[in-house]
């Protein structure tokens, strides 16, 4: 189905035929249902990596470095993990319960007689919007992080405006930003994918469509966490991590 979808996409893409209106519709609803989730989700984990960087920081006496880690730490992993769990909590389950709903309700078995293949009517255009919405939501989180981050590391440990930047931006990069968009891009495709096929797999009534949702948001979250460690492993031997 992958492969079917993928290929949907993209030739339709290139000979003017794609739903582009099902996929701006789909994007902006995992945008509406995903946005607020994550600025709430991303100040606290900014909290969190202030106190815990400031206090390891303040033991050695190297207060300044506290911008380099917190920012490495959230543009690396922490961003793109946190939006993999809200696509995979919010837009995966909102695609699963969609596509299984229609299945029980044999919408998809009618398109099907009509000769309209669902992968390419209903699953590309999600595909693409999951594709486009995860890194959006990735650079949200990386932007409230920090800023939490700053503003606990600046109000309350003292640590000076300055050399929070300062740090901040001789450790951070570019290429850690691209990783971060690439990572949280696949992940969307992941969830998309299991979530269009749990989805259109359904049966049973309205305990399929749960057990769908469930099984949707599982996966779809353990494969972005397998994903992501097979990302890291790969990053590592082709870009090595940065000390100086």
């Amino acid at each position: 189905m992958a492969f079917r979808s993928t290929a949907y996409l993209v030739t339709d893409i290139a000979r003017g035929r794609f739903p582009l209106r099902e996929a701006i519709v789909q994007g902006w609803f995992f945008i509406s249902v995903s946005a607020v989730p994550a600025v709430l989700v991303a100040l606290p984990l900014g909290v969190v990596i202030a106190v815990q960087v400031g206090s390891m920081t303040d033991n050695v006496g190297a207060n300044s470095m506290a911008g380099a880690v917190g920012g490495m730490g959230v543009m690396q992993q922490i961003a793109p993990l946190a939006a993999a769990l809200l696509i995979g909590g919010a837009g995966g389950s909102a695609i699963s319960a969609d596509l299984a709903s229609r299945t029980i309700r044999e919408e998809i078995d009618a398109l099907r007689t009509l000769g309209i293949d669902p992968h390419r009517r209903l699953v590309s255009p999600r595909i693409l919007a999951m594709v486009v919405v995860a890194p959006m939501l990735s650079v949200l989180i990386i932007l409230m992080s920090i800023l939490a981050s700053f503003a606990v590391a600046s109000l309350g440990q003292g640590v000076a405006p300055g050399s929070y930047w300062l740090s901040f931006g001789s450790f951070a990069s570019t290429t850690d930003l691209i990783v971060c968009l690439v990572k949280a891009a696949v992940f969307g495709y992941v969830v998309a994918v299991i979530s269009s096929q749990r989805g259109l797999e359904a049966k049973g009534g309205p305990k399929g469509v749960a057990d769908s949702v469930n099984a949707a948001v599982v996966l779809g979250i353990i494969a972005c966490m397998v994903v992501n460690l097979v990302i890291t492993q790969v990053v590592l031997m082709f870009v090595p991590m940065r000390f100086l």
